[in-house]
């Protein structure tokens, strides 16, 4: 896992939230949609990322709150 942030992961047939480097889950729900909610408000409230992972264990999406290192050129 990633350094910093919050990763919505699969387990035992749920979706589990873990911070980066955790042993332990900081909750399980039902669906994916609710893990990431979850998550999503955690990431934000600590200005740091948010890892979806898919059913296979990878990295399918990624979001930044807070001080992206590497902000779009525009």
């Amino acid at each position: 896992m990633a350094t910093k942030g919050q990763h919505v992961v699969p387990r035992n047939g749920k979706w589990a939230v873990r911070r980066a480097g955790a042993a332990k889950a900081s909750g399980t729900y039902g669906t994916q949609k609710e893990a990431i909610s979850e998550a999503r408000k955690l990431a934000q409230s600590q200005k740091t990322e948010l890892y979806i992972h898919g059913r296979d264990g990878r990295i399918r999406e990624r979001n930044t709150y807070g001080q992206d290192p590497f902000p779009p050129k525009g």
